[in-house]
């Protein structure tokens, strides 16, 4: 066994600083980052983005005094519009979108804006008010169109 002495003590104080710091970057670059742009007075987004870090996402929130600007300039459509917008991946994701849409989304990388769920389904990830949750859908919009991309109960596939 090795002689405990000040030097070993320095060196494998060295050696754990060095490998936290790298796998430091390692985790943060694991985890998925997303902007949510909402209204500061709005308690639903804050449930919203709290279901996104739950599932690891690192989220950053931008407070804004125009939401409908927000939502003309990322291509929202006004009929799915909802009260939060966010951008993940290169996409946009519209109002109580569940995570597992989210991901599917990022995985299958299709040509599209990005995933709507219009208006605040009750239920739906951050609107969980208590009562049944209803069934509603989520819709992939493109500059071409629209198609469902998944029915959803609360935030699980229906």
């Amino acid at each position: 066994m090795a002689a405990f002495t000040r030097r070993n003590l320095c060196f494998g104080a060295a050696i754990g600083a060095l490998a936290s710091a790298l796998a430091a970057p390692v985790a943060a670059q694991d985890q998925i980052s997303v902007i949510v742009h909402r209204d500061a007075s709005c308690g639903c987004c804050g449930r919203w983005v709290k279901r996104l870090q739950e599932e690891g996402f690192q989220v950053e929130i931008i407070n804004e005094p125009d939401m409908k600007a927000v939502k003309t300039r990322l291509g929202v459509p006004g009929a799915l519009t909802a009260c939060h917008t966010a951008e993940v991946g290169g996409y946009v994701i519209e109002g109580h979108t569940p995570v597992a849409a989210i991901k599917r989304l990022l995985q299958e990388k299709p040509r599209a804006i990005g995933l709507a769920v219009p208006g605040m389904p009750a239920g739906s990830p951050g609107m969980e008010m208590g009562g049944d949750p209803e069934v509603y859908e989520v819709v992939l919009f493109a500059a071409d169109g629209q198609r469902g991309y998944g029915k959803f109960k609360g935030g699980e596939a229906a």
